[in-house]
Order: structure tokens, then sequence, then C-alpha cells
């Protein structure tokens, strides 16, 4: 329906992104039931705006506890051209960010990991997941999929950050030559949401990564996260 040249959808949008705009970063918005009817809507139409805010990185809604406004000061805005850690980009525009739950496990392959790794099936692996922190919330959630024998005890115990990349980089080997990724928009599941206090089935960027050696073995299986609204990536292509 359009009235005065205006789709309901767009003012919708309009009022909703003022309201968004005039709230302070980590405010909570009124409930769903409050502001569909403030802005004379249904709790349908107005989830489906909300949906856009959020693929924005404007607004993250927490099971619970409700919707809360996100204003980032900064974003780290990068090229895929080069492999860089979150930490390495994060310093380079000076946005602190703070390692969140660290986990690092054993566990058994199933045939997609041994399949990326190129081992055996039932193999031990490493798990390593790891949320980062930018302005007091999760913003990140990694998972780490490599050779048991990769990294060693002592280097776990020894202030690991969670960052395999930037371990393997600071000890020099294995030597790390290119990275192959898979770029896709994926609705959170379980696991991911609950790391960034999101609720499941929310957007986010996701990337799939193999690292390799010089040798042409993959020695990080990654999934990588990303909360919209604090990331911007981008390519430089040549033309032709």
């Amino acid at each position: 329906m359009v009235k005065n040249g205006i789709s309901i959808s767009q003012r919708l949008h309009e009022d909703l992104g003022k309201i968004i705009a005039e709230t302070p970063p980590g405010a909570r918005l009124l409930t769903e039931p409050d502001l569909a009817k403030q802005l004379n809507v249904s709790r349908a139409t107005l989830r489906e705006a909300m949906r856009t805010f959020e693929t924005q990185g404007l607004i993250y809604r927490h099971q619970g506890s409700g919707t809360f406004v996100i204003h980032p000061t900064q974003v780290i805005d990068t090229g895929l051209e080069v492999l860089e850690s979150i930490e390495t980009l994060s310093k380079r525009i000076g946005l602190p960010v703070s390692l969140g739950d660290l986990k690092v496990e054993h566990r058994l392959t199933d045939g997609e990991i041994a399949k990326a790794l190129s081992i055996q099936a039932d193999e031990q692996v490493l798990y390593i997941s790891r949320v980062i922190h930018a302005e007091g919330r999760p913003v990140a959630f990694l998972i780490d999929i490599l050779p048991e024998d990769l990294i060693t005890h002592e280097e776990l115990d020894s202030g690991f950050t969670g960052s395999v990349l930037d371990l393997m980089l600071k000890r020099g080997t294995p030597t790390l030559v290119s990275s192959r990724c898979e770029i896709n928009a994926v609705q959170a599941i379980i696991e991911v949401a609950k790391a960034l206090r999101i609720q499941r089935g929310d957007v986010l960027l996701r990337f799939i990564a193999y690292l390799y050696t010089t040798n042409g073995r993959v020695v990080d299986y990654s999934f990588s996260y990303f909360l919209p609204g604090y990331f911007n990536f981008h390519v430089i292509r040549r033309v032709g």
C-alpha cells in the first residue's frame, strides 16, 4: 500500500530507523508489542523490518532480555587480499578488542573434517573456539580445527590468545603460503547464537577457510562468524 507516495514498508523503516538512531548505544528498545503499537503495524511486519536493521548491525536481540541498540564507533574495514587476524586488524585502527570465552578441546574427526585436513577418520584434532568482544559485546565467534600435533601443550599453556594464525606466524613454522575462503550469509545455529548472545536464525557473515602450507597441506580448517555492523570486508579486483 502506498500513501502520499511512500509505501507502508518504507515509512516503517524510516520511523524505526529514527527510533534506533535516537536511542543510546546499549539501551533496550520497547518490547515488540509496545513498539508495534507505537508504529501502528503488526508484530510480524515489525519483526521483518527489525531483521533489516539486525543485518546492518544496528540492533541485536538477546533471548529473554529484549532488543538492544548498537552504534559501533569504529568498523574493521579491510580487504581480503591479505590474511590477518582480528587482533592485527583491530590494532591497526585502534579498536580495542578482548578475548571472551576460549575453549581448546581434543575431538575425534568426522568425515567432513577428515576430508578438509586430509587425515584419517576418527583421528583426534584440536578444536579451538573463541569469542571476540568489542565495545562491551561479542562481535565474532571463531572456530579453528587443526591436526592435534600442530600446537604443543607448552604453547597452549603459555599465554595463547586463541589466534592460531598469529601463533604460527610468530614461530615461523609451518611455512604458510595461502588461504582459500568461502563467504556466505547464514542464519545463526544454536552454538553460534549463544556465543554471540543473539537469537538462533539471526543473519551473520560466515567465512569457511582452508590455510595451506608451502607443500599444499591444510593445517587449519576454520569457521568465522561475524556480527554485521562491526566488519566491512571488500575485495580489490583487477580489470580483465
